[in-house]
């Protein structure tokens, strides 16, 4: 049975974010994700949880400029002690929040020519260094890739080829590939295969539906077969609900309904 997470960075936006905990809490969700949390303070966001009753189970480092369009540091050279500075601040918040697993965002970086070399070996630094760090905490480093053809142009990470290939280079044992279901089939497709292909290095699990990144029953991925699918490679981690509602976050659960998930 698939375990979920509301994001709460895209679901339950209708509400205050301090009132979007018990919200999840009260539509059966037992765990929450957010992007980045860093606007609040570690002790309120604790409270938030505690008094949910919910874990946090991920949370984004620090990535650069979001609002002027940065898309995350790991590969930017040039930025080395920010990134640095983003993952010791992400490892603090994560030890406060109980939080097992910290993404770090690639970020932008051209496609190719002589200028490609510098980021690629930025990137690598960063990860091996960071899942170093995060190592001596019990966490885990997640990397993910996000499609380059719709929403993201010019992203570093862009297929699970390209990640696992990392990881399986950096042989950290806490670096893991995080499974965006909807960048996947946006970049990939074949997802049940492609999903139990990557199993042995998938960390985390993310969903929403193309074309419009909308709730699992609205778009062109035929969840309940691919829920299925995830249950019989035995996975048994958590997955994030990373979808934008179509018309309120409770109006938009029906889907979960068969998971415990709750409508009102």
């Amino acid at each position: 049975m698939p375990k979920f997470a509301a994001n709460l960075t895209v679901l339950f936006t209708e509400l205050d974010f301090p009132d979007r905990f018990q919200a999840a809490a009260a539509a059966g969700f037992p765990a929450v994700e957010c992007l980045f949390p860093y606007v609040r303070g570690k002790a309120e966001l604790a409270d938030w949880l505690a008094a949910a009753g919910l874990e946090q189970v991920l949370i984004n480092m620090p990535a650069g400029d979001w609002a002027a369009g940065e898309r995350g540091l790991t590969c930017l050279p040039g930025r080395r002690e920010e990134y640095r500075d983003g993952i010791s601040r992400a490892i603090d918040y994560a030890t406060a929040l109980d939080c097992p697993n910290i993404h770090s965002v690639a970020g932008l970086a051209p496609d190719g020519g002589p200028e490609r070399a510098a980021y690629e070996d930025t990137y690598r630094d960063n990860l091996a260094w960071a899942a170093d760090q995060l190592a001596a905490h019990r966490l885990n480093l997640l990397i993910e890739p996000i499609n380059g053809k719709r929403d993201v142009p010019g992203m570093f990470l862009q297929t699970t080829d390209q990640a696992r290939a990392i990881i399986a280079e950096l042989a950290k044992p806490n670096l893991r590939l995080q499974f965006d279901v909807y960048h996947v089939q946006i970049m990939e497709g074949d997802l049940v295969r492609r999903f139990a292909d990557c199993l042995p290095d998938i960390g985390h699990v993310q969903i929403a539906n193309p074309p419009e990144r909308h709730e699992p029953d609205d778009g062109e991925i035929n969840f309940p077969y691919l829920f299925e699918a995830i249950d019989r490679t035995g996975y048994d981690g958590w997955i994030g609900c990373e979808y934008n509602p179509r018309a309120g976050t409770r109006e938009g659960l029906g889907w979960g309904a068969a998971h415990g998930l709750k409508t009102s």
